[in-house]
């Protein structure tokens, strides 16, 4: 199964736009897994902005109406937001100094 899965040459027939095919874009693995591994960062920092805000806006809310079942979940949400925003900062970090100790460019594969 996976000698026939190595044969399927998908590269050169899938197109991104006119004329620029996969592989002529991506030459290796490492530079599409790069380019995953920056844009989940991205998405990750623009989820937790968007946590952040509304837990706030919920905190805010539920403390205005005198509702500490409310005011708990509001605190939940904020506390899961920057755990979540710690959790990817560190996995950053560790990429980087993975990097710096082995010589290898895992996010800059092509520089």
């Amino acid at each position: 199964m996976l000698n026939l899965l190595a044969k399927v040459d998908i590269g050169e027939k899938v197109q991104i736009r006119d004329g620029v095919s996969v592989a002529s874009t991506y030459t290796d693995f490492g530079t599409l897994i790069s380019l995953f591994v920056k844009n989940s960062i991205t998405v990750a920092g623009i989820i937790f902005v968007i946590l952040l805000i509304f837990g706030g806006f919920s905190f805010i809310m539920a403390a205005g109406g005198n509702d500490p079942k409310k005011t708990q979940q509001a605190s939940q949400t904020i506390t899961a937001a920057l755990i979540g925003f710690v959790v990817v900062f560190l996995s950053y970090a560790i990429i980087q100094l993975i990097e710096t100790i082995t010589g290898l460019q895992i996010l800059n594969p092509n520089s």
